[in-house]
């Protein structure tokens, strides 16, 4: 499960209900084309999606065992959260309008800050696609949704995520353990960066 960032941020009440709001209403439609809200209508594509390890291994926070079933009841959790402005799960869907990614973006209001994980197609890896769409979508979570720090986490041995989060500009802050859906724990390293961080990066 999903862990508060280390940096601990305390939000005034006006600033966390603020960022619920945001996690209700905004237009995900400005992360590009295909992008959507996870509906029920999806979850045929993501089992298809997520049954594949490439896709789905390296990823903690995930229903085990990838089914139909499971994969329903994730998307009805995360529109519960979504309503009370705590997470959003986000697919991507490609021309012929299948699910060829996932986003979730774990929300905390009162500490104004988010996580990200995801995962794209294993046919769609490695064309650098993934590092635009992970920068398109990290300005996004802090300047649409207006959190203030980002954490994220990557399993030890992968590799193409770590350069990814690093290249973005996180800052590695050592290792935490992160907790599987099953109670099991993955070793995973740990990054933050601060809005403010992002926007002296990018000249915001």
């Amino acid at each position: 499960m999903s862990a508060p960032p280390k940096t601990v941020i305390q939000a005034s009440d006006e600033e966390a209900e603020a960022i619920r709001e945001a996690v209700r209403s905004v237009d995900v439609n400005v992360l590009g084309m295909g992008r959507a809200r996870a509906e029920l209508k999806h979850v045929p594509g993501l089992v298809a999606l997520l049954s594949d390890e490439r896709v789905s291994g390296p990823i903690y926070d995930l229903p085990r065992p990838i089914t139909t079933e499971s994969v329903t009841r994730w998307v009805v959790e995360n529109q519960a959260q979504m309503l009370a402005g705590e997470a959003l799960l986000l697919v991507t869907l490609d021309e012929a309008g299948e699910v060829a990614g996932y986003s979730r973006i774990t929300v905390w209001p009162e500490h104004a800050s988010a996580e990200l994980a995801g995962a794209i197609r294993a046919d769609l890896q490695n064309r650098g696609q993934g590092g635009v769409g992970m920068a398109r979508t990290f300005g996004w979570i802090f300047e649409a949704l207006g959190v203030r720090l980002m954490c994220l986490t990557a399993a030890l041995d992968n590799v193409r995520s770590q350069k990814g989060i690093d290249a973005a500009g996180f800052v590695r802050m050592g290792e935490r353990d992160a907790v599987r859906a099953d109670g099991s724990i993955r070793r995973s390293v740990y990054w933050e960066m601060t809005r403010d961080q992002w926007r002296q990066r990018h000249r915001l």
